[in-house]
């Protein structure tokens, strides 16, 4: 099996050295003193569960890898639709896309039966744009658990999780899914093949869609946000229209708003993605992770009053950092 890694950053990196410890011939694209670090020393991943080093091929030209059985895409979402370049090299007829994104993704409601099946979400595939480099047919779910940074160049921390669950868009357990579910099992990573691969994305996001933003608007950690009571109701209003989102598009994803709440107040005082990229001075992943769900409540007519004001400011937030 042949992988590439497109956008070997935390996560990205740590999936290819844990494939790469289970054979799989592995291909890290990356760039600057990450990339640098990669070639010399190859993957050093520090966990609780034991540290490793894995020594992938590493580049910055997908041109050098060729067409590959897996593209693992590390990217962050908002830069799916201009990547056509750097994934155009790695495709053959029958590579797949293991689309390893917070949000909403691109492919949501392709195979989806129903009355909004084919519908395109603008907010992350504006014009079509994202499909026309990631033809919706390649894709496979994956909603990424694990919480990694990167340390230094080269080296990836792992905090906690070793969960990806994956899925076909149609709902089906195909050979390409548990082909790759098989690689990451065998790498010391868990991957499930879920046939309701979008109840699982709706349960990240209910925390996603509501921290995030929040975090990005009063620079306050999970564990603040929660301690605070305005702040904790805020978010429990979010996450109640998310589920009234989900359900209008045939998603009931099993926990409670409670289990949520609890869930991400144990994690204390950590930064959210929003937030570090906020305080970084990098584009924050808003479309995929909060203009998506308020597209999808323009969709289904779910009122959404709280989602709609809280990305209002965290929009007008993006606009003002773009300048």
């Amino acid at each position: 099996m042949r992988v590439a890694v497109l956008g070997a950053g935390a996560i990205g990196a740590y999936v290819g050295a844990s494939l790469c410890r289970s054979g799989v011939d592995v291909h890290l694209i990356a760039r600057g003193a990450h990339l640098a670090a990669l070639r010399a020393h190859g993957v050093r991943v520090l966990s609780p569960r034991g540290d490793f080093s894995a020594h992938p091929h590493a580049t910055d030209d997908p041109a050098e890898v060729g067409p590959v059985d897996y593209v693992f895409l590390g990217l962050k979402a908002h830069s799916y639709a201009t990547a056509g370049p750097l994934l155009a090299p790695l495709l053959g007829d029958g590579t797949a896309l293991v689309a390893g994104q917070n949000g909403i993704p691109w492919w949501y409601f392709h195979k989806l039966p129903g009355p909004y099946e084919g519908r395109r979400i603008e907010a992350v595939d504006p014009n079509g744009a994202t499909s026309a480099v990631m033809a919706p047919d390649r894709a496979i779910g994956c909603v990424v658990y694990p919480a990694t940074v990167i340390a230094a160049p080269g080296v990836i921390q792992h905090l906690e999780g070793t969960r990806f669950s994956i899925g076909e868009p149609d709902g089906t357990v195909s050979k390409r899914c548990l082909e790759f579910s098989e690689a990451m099992v065998a790498g010391g990573l868990k991957c499930p093949v879920e046939p309701r691969l979008r109840d699982d994305i709706w349960i990240k996001l209910m925390g996603n869609v509501s921290f995030n933003p929040i975090s990005a608007l009063t620079r306050a950690t999970m564990a603040e946000i929660c301690e605070s009571a305005g702040t904790r109701r805020v978010v429990e209003q979010m996450m109640e229209e998310t589920l009234d989102i989900a359900a209008r598009v045939g998603s009931t994803p099993e926990i409670s708003i409670q289990k949520r709440l609890d869930g991400a107040q144990r994690v204390g005082h950590h930064k959210t993605s929003m937030l570090q990229d906020l305080e970084a001075g990098k584009e924050m992943e808003l479309d995929a992770v909060v203009a998506a769900v308020v597209e999808m409540a323009d969709i289904t007519g779910a009122p959404a009053p709280t989602l709609r004001t809280v990305y209002a400011a965290t929009d007008l937030l993006a606009k003002k950092m773009r300048g």
